[in-house]
């Protein structure tokens, strides 16, 4: 059995039929119904040797299981972010380990699904696993990067599950900040205008606890003037290039990757299918809401140019998601 792969070619993409893998140990062979476009699949995308097959966020049906798969079976919705480790979700068969692999929520559809994994289990990671949030947290969140994919997941997890604590979002226009306000930011402050610290502190006066960043480049005196004593920050770039000017105050620096468990098959690696799962729930409860830019069908070298073109434009509010296949 053969089955459509689409894989980088001389830095453009290319269709191909290729063998369909068969499932073992641990692994789903899964139909893949809908793909998202991270800015990682850019990132990843340029320096991708020929034949690589891309892609991360992925919603399908699985369709065979290996004989240590305990957590699913044939027929079952599911949702993921694969491994950077192996053949990517940019085809329509992908092996992937159960262990990282969350039900996908009943009530919306395949391209809905596909665009939650990398952005919640990111976002998880970081307020509970880095920074040690809980219900019963109390203190101010800024979220540098509030108005991309992981912040709009952010903002819901902290407004359902950590209710006690204050949000500082940054947005760049008043659009922007309107949108964060409504996902359960009580404050917003225009990271584009002179003098974020201050911005900051004005809402903030004692300065803020924790600090997810998206956007560390240029920020470390920021950081080092409203981040309290002992607070912590969780990065998902490598953008700060000063970290000798936290230490006075001895903040602590995380780095959050989301792809830590797989890659290093960490005891816990299932801990990714139960926060996964735990999403499916808020979203079936219409507790957190997918946040789609645009939905591009069908899923084919063209439409994957196009959405990496859009994600690369840096300015869509949401997922760019493609969905469905040629017949």
């Amino acid at each position: 059995m053969t089955h459509l792969s689409i894989g980088v070619q001389s830095s453009r993409f290319v269709e191909r039929e290729v063998e369909t893998p068969a499932a073992t140990g641990h692994d789903l062979l899964v139909e893949v119904e809908a793909v998202s476009v991270n800015p990682l699949d850019v990132a990843v995308a340029g320096g991708a040797g020929d034949g690589t097959v891309l892609g991360f966020d992925a919603a399908g049906t699985v369709r065979a299981v290996g004989p240590d798969v305990t957590l699913f079976r044939p027929g079952d919705r599911v949702m993921y972010a694969g491994q950077i480790d192996r053949p990517g979700s940019n085809q329509r068969y992908q092996l992937v380990d159960e262990r990282i692999t969350g039900p996908a929520p009943r009530t919306v559809s395949w391209a809905e699904a596909a665009a939650l994994p990398l952005t919640s289990i990111t976002a998880w990671e970081s307020l509970v696993d880095h920074l040690g949030l809980d219900e019963h947290s109390e203190g101010t969140l800024l979220v540098v990067g509030a108005t991309g994919g992981v912040g709009y997941v952010m903002l819901q997890l902290v407004e359902e599950l950590m209710p006690k604590v204050t949000v500082v979002a940054t947005a760049s226009d008043e659009e922007r900040a309107t949108w964060v306000r409504m996902l359960g930011a009580e404050h917003t402050v225009n990271h584009r205008e002179p003098d974020l610290a201050e911005q900051i502190l004005e809402v903030a006066p004692e300065g803020v606890d924790w600090v997810f960043s998206a956007h560390s480049r240029g920020m470390g005196q920021t950081y080092a003037r409203v981040v309290k004593p002992f607070g912590h920050i969780v990065g998902v770039d490598a953008g700060l290039e000063d970290f000798q000017v936290l230490k006075i105050k001895g903040i602590a620096w995380h780095w959050e990757s989301m792809f830590a468990r797989p890659l290093h098959r960490t005891p816990d690696m299932v801990e990714q299918h139960r926060l996964l799962a735990h999403v499916a729930t808020l979203v079936e409860d219409d507790l957190l809401e997918p946040v789609i830019a645009q939905e591009l069908s069908p899923i084919n070298a063209e439409n994957l140019t196009r959405a990496h073109e859009i994600v690369r434009g840096g300015r869509s509010a949401g997922k760019v998601v493609l969905s469905g296949w040629e017949e």
